[in-house]
């Protein structure tokens, strides 16, 4: 039930569609379990640019606090040094704002809270919660074990809480390089859910950090930083994706010695998957590293700001958001919604000149060698308010390939021996061309002969209207 909407009866005659993160909102407002505060965040870590997967979660989060009358903080879980950078921070805050939101406050940092953290990781330690482990990464890895083995506990697991607060000191201070000692947490090497079997939650990076510089060798990792984070900020409602859902007993877990009588809620929805499209920032990175693409920005990337540069506008992709909905369960979504949404945002709003792309030239051979017109055209036949403009018609134009056939098969209604046509937007729509099979040549450019003919009477039954376009006009 949890992944379909679920409808609320708000009176006999009105029944309102909530999705299952709006019921557990709407739930939690009832019951005053935040004392009707609405705060969400989106959290970006800034290791490569926004795609159109992030723009779902934007839009989630964004419209969610905008519905409540609540807030939306923009913060960037910066806790992996080797990997992030100031350009991501700047194109995420560019991306964010094109699509037309605005966070609380100031932009805030994970690395903003490191100070915190640290004190944090300290009180586990004197609570016996979290250990110095002096093993490699492949040692932690090998004796985790797997979903149907236990783990087996560190040689280390037992360390007293001063020795424990000694070397966590000292691996702040820069006393050890990389890799030789992690901070874990003490849960369960036994736990069914393997990221419950002493997790890491602190490293040794010796590495710059975009925002705070060389003050810190020590960095927390994802899962400590996240909880801690939204607790700093009161966050209400954390909102992820699904792959997060199993990373909830870790998220309670942490804080569980957090000092504030509100503790924020981790809800996970289905990620945003769409056909044809690579939706993972690690093969989008590669694919630029690597040269492939002129840069994330690429009109052939699906990041937003390479959708931004293909044409694409923010009320689409908003458009595109709200179409496939919040849900529980991963669907892949195809990509023609989305060239579905842009064509709808844009066929009132662009300009919609009518163009030849194979052309077939055709020869209109009563009409004066030398003379061309003037013929009106609209902008966009569906606003009027785009205006006109002006194109060449003469005695040479150009129509598509497709719209001609010599020997034309059952219900073809395009230009053929035989058949008439009208021209689109040309002498008042009261052009009709009439093609006679004694007058039709076939050269070697594939040239159609044609005698133009005046008859308004005809016009009634002509069931195609042909769009053409004069040989200057072609060229400009």
């Amino acid at each position: 039930m949890e992944h379909k909407d679920i409808e609320k009866n708000v009176a006999p005659e009105e029944v309102v569609s909530v999705n299952f993160i709006e019921a557990i909102i709407n739930k939690d407002n009832e019951t005053g379990k935040y004392g009707g505060r609405v705060l969400t965040r989106f959290p970006p870590e800034p290791n490569g640019y926004l795609h159109i997967g992030h723009a779902k979660s934007i839009c989630l989060n964004f419209g969610i606090g905008k519905q409540y009358n609540g807030l939306t903080n923009l913060r960037f879980d910066d806790t992996n040094p080797t990997k992030e950078d100031i350009e991501y921070v700047n194109s995420i805050m560019e991306d964010v704002k094109w699509l037309g939101f605005e966070w609380a406050g100031d932009v805030r940092y994970a690395s903003d809270y490191f100070g915190e953290m640290y004190e944090y990781a300290k009180k586990l330690i004197s609570l016996g919660k979290a250990y110095v482990d002096d093993q490699t990464a492949e040692e932690i890895k090998q004796t985790r074990g797997d979903y149907s083995t236990p783990g087996i506990n560190s040689p280390y697991r037992e360390r007293s809480v001063e020795e424990n607060l000694k070397l966590f000191e000292e691996m702040k201070a820069g006393k050890y390089d990389d890799g030789e000692k992690v901070l874990r947490a003490k849960i369960d090497m036994a736990h069914p859910n393997i990221v419950m079997r002493d997790p890491v939650i602190y490293r040794i990076v010796k590495a710059e950090h975009h925002n705070t510089g060389n003050e810190w060798v020590i960095y927390p990792m994802y899962d400590y930083a996240h909880p801690i984070e939204d607790a700093i900020e009161r966050i209400t409602h954390s909102i992820c994706t699904l792959e997060f859902e199993v990373h909830r007993p870790l998220y309670d877990w942490v804080l569980e010695d957090w000092d504030d009588t509100e503790i924020p809620q981790q809800i996970e929805f289905a990620r945003l998957n769409v056909t044809k499209m690579v939706m993972s920032k690690r093969k989008l990175r590669a694919l630029v590293e690597a040269g492939l693409v002129a840069g994330w920005d690429d009109p052939r990337m699906p990041t937003i700001s390479g959708l931004r540069r293909r044409g694409y506008t923010p009320e689409a992709i908003r458009d595109f958001c709200d179409r496939i909905g919040v849900a529980k369960a991963d669907s892949v979504v195809d990509i023609a919604l989305l060239e579905f949404c842009i064509r709808e945002d844009l066929k009132l709003k662009a300009m919609r000149p009518m163009v030849v792309i194979d052309p077939v030239k055709v020869v209109i051979t009563n009409y004066p060698e030398g003379q061309t017109e003037l013929v009106t055209v609209e902008n966009n036949p569906e606003n009027e308010e785009l205006g006109n403009r002006e194109v060449v018609f003469g005695r040479e134009i150009y129509i598509e390939r497709n719209d001609f056939m010599e020997e034309p098969v059952k219900k073809f209604f395009r230009l053929a021996p035989g058949k008439e046509v009208r021209l689109k937007r040309c002498i008042l729509s009261l052009l009709v061309l009439m093609l006679l099979k004694t007058k039709m040549v076939i050269l070697q450019r594939f040239t159609v002969h044609m005698i133009l003919k005046l008859r308004a009477a005809v016009v009634a039954h002509v069931k195609l209207k042909v769009h053409c376009t004069g040989l200057k006009h072609l060229l400009q």
